[in-house]
C-alpha cells in the first residue's frame, strides 16, 4: 500500500508541511512514487514515521532522531535513559515554578498582605495551607461572613499581625500546658481557653457565635489542615485537636446566646 502525502497527513495527525519539512531534512523521504510522478509513503515510511513520531513526543531534536535511526551503532536506549533524565528534571523544575504559583495564589486566597520575609518574620511555622484556603475560599466565597473575615485580614498590618500571633502564641502554650496537666476538658479552665479562642477570632476576624465556634472545632478534629491553622504540628499532640473541640462546645454550652456578642 502507498499512500500520498494528505492521506498520510490525515491519519498521522501532523501537517503536510511537517512532512516536507521532515524529507527536506532527510529524516523521512517517501520511497514510492505513483505514475504521475509524486511521491508516495509506503509502509516502511509509516514504519519510520511512527519511531518519529514516538521520539519527537519525547522531545526529541530531529539531528538526534536521525542519529537514532541512521546510526546502526546508536544505542537507543541510552538516548532513552538520557532524555528520562533530563524529562525528570523538567518535572523538578515545573514542579518548583507550580509551588511558586500556589505560594502566590495561597496570598491571595488568605487576604494577608504581607511581603515574602514578612509573612516568614511574623507566622514562622504557622503557615496557610494552599488546598486548605483554595477549599475554603470556593466553599464560602459567596457569604458574607467568609468575605468580611477575609476584608478584615487584608487590613491588617505587619504590627497587627504580629500582635494576633503572639496572642495565639500565649494561649497555645496555656492550652497544651492544661493538655498535658490532664485539665478535664469541660473544667472552668479548659472552657476559659476555648473562649479566649472564640473572642480572638472575633476580635481580629469576624463576629464568632458559639454556634459557629462550633463548627470550627469540628473541622480541628476532621481536617489536621485547619487545626495546623490555630496549633502548628510541632506543638500539636495526640488527642489535643478532640480536647479542644470537648471544650469548645462545653464553652457554649455554659453561654446564652446574649454572651455571644
Amino acid at each position: 500500500m502507498s499512500y500520498s502525502v494528505g492521506q498520510v497527513s490525515g491519519f498521522a495527525g501532523i501537517t503536510v508541511r511537517t512532512l516536507h519539512h521532515y524529507d527536506k531534512a532527510g529524516l523521512l523521504s517517501p520511497g514510492d512514487r505513483s505514475p504521475a510522478g509524486y511521491r508516495l509513503y509506503n509502509d516502511a515510511d509509516l514504519s519510520r514515521l511512527q519511531q518519529i513520531l514516538f521520539y519527537r513526543e519525547l522531545g526529541f531534536p530531529l539531528d538526534e532522531i536521525a542519529t537514532i535511526l541512521e546510526d546502526p551503532q546508536a544505542n537507543a536506549l541510552d538516548h532513552l535513559r538520557a532524555r528520562h533524565r533530563l524529562l525528570n528534571d523538567q518535572i523538578s523544575k515545573l514542579q518548583r515554578l507550580v509551588e511558586v504559583a500556589e505560594q502566590a495564589m495561597e496570598v491571595q486566597q488568605t487576604g494577608v498582605e504581607l511581603s515574602p520575609e514578612e509573612r516568614f518574620e511574623v507566622f514562622g511555622e504557622v503557615t496557610f495551607d494552599l488546598t486548605y484556603a483554595t477549599q475554603a475560599h470556593l466553599k464560602w466565597q459567596h457569604r458574607e461572613s467568609y468575605q468580611r473575615s477575609m476584608a478584615r485580614a487584608a487590613e491588617h498590618s505587619k504590627e497587627d499581625w504580629a500582635k494576633i500571633m503572639a496572642e495565639a502564641a500565649d494561649w497555645r502554650l496555656r492550652l497544651t500546658a492544661a493538655f498535658d496537666a490532664g485539665v478535664p476538658a469541660d473544667g472552668e479552665r479548659a472552657m476559659g481557653l476555648a473562649e479566649e479562642h472564640r473572642q480572638h477570632i472575633a476580635r481580629w476576624f469576624t463576629p464568632c457565635p458559639t454556634d459557629v465556634h462550633g463548627r470550627i472545632a469540628d473541622g480541628f478534629v476532621t481536617d489536621p489542615r485547619a487545626f495546623a491553622l490555630a496549633v502548628p504540628p510541632t506543638e500539636q499532640r495526640p488527642g489535643l485537636a478532640p480536647y479542644l473541640r470537648t471544650a469548645v462546645h462545653a464553652n457554649a454550652v455554659r453561654r446564652s446566646p446574649a454572651d455571644d456578642a
